[in-house]
């Protein structure tokens, strides 16, 4: 029961700052005298861009190779997930990982209704999974065999070479994109699916790490 009210009020948490940023949720917004306090949101001016080329600014952050998950998180109708290669651990007392999600994106509402999710570390070899992910208006779930991740139900998709966990602990802006924070509820690996190597992401194509 402490689990599921913790879920419920990061969720509400979270609902409330889509809200202030214009989506749309039907969840309720918790009473002004329990509300956090939020950052203040604004838009970048012209005279803080950068004069950079985008292609170009992507040509050259793409040499830096990372690797690649898939967020998900419970759901109604369904389970939501995405493609995402923006991922980082961040702090290990208190256990916290980070994510970055486009604030143009149509999963991200749904997980942060959920208030949890589960990052899914891809292994080589998952590179058509992943690009099933990274589409949009599809069923991403159709034919992927998954469970429930241990403390927020979340989707443990099979074969992964590790999973972690998570409940919504805070949102940042950062320019076009959300900054994510989870707290770590559970984690763990797969050692079998481990064996290949993890799947990477470099200069526009997959690729996988030979030690």
């Amino acid at each position: 029961m402490k689990d599921m009210m913790g879920h419920a009020g990061m969720a509400a948490t979270v609902v409330r700052y889509l809200r202030s940023v214009g989506a749309t949720t039907t969840a309720a917004a918790p009473s002004p005298a329990t509300a956090p306090p939020r950052p203040a949101l604004r838009a970048v001016r012209e005279d803080e861009r950068a004069p950079l080329d985008p292609a170009e600014f992507r040509s050259v952050l793409g040499h830096f190779a990372s690797g690649v998950t898939i967020i998900t998180a419970p759901g109604e109708p369904g389970p939501a997930g995405f493609a995402c290669q923006s991922f980082a651990s961040l702090s290990l007392d208190p256990p916290l990982v980070t994510f970055m999600v486009a604030r143009t994106s149509t999963t991200w509402p749904r997980i942060a209704r959920a208030g949890v999710f589960c990052v899914n570390v891809l292994g080589a070899g998952q590179g058509d999974l992943c690009r099933g992910f990274a589409v949009s208006g599809a069923d991403k779930f159709a034919g992927v065999p998954y469970g429930a991740a241990p403390v927020t139900g979340s989707p443990r998709l099979a074969d992964v070479p590790a999973w972690i966990d998570c409940t919504v602990q805070a949102v940042h802006t950062g320019g076009d994109h959300l900054i994510v924070v989870g707290r770590v509820e559970a984690l763990g690996t797969d050692p079998a699916a481990a064996e290949n190597g993890p799947l990477l992401f470099h200069r526009g194509a997959f690729g996988h790490f030979r030690p």
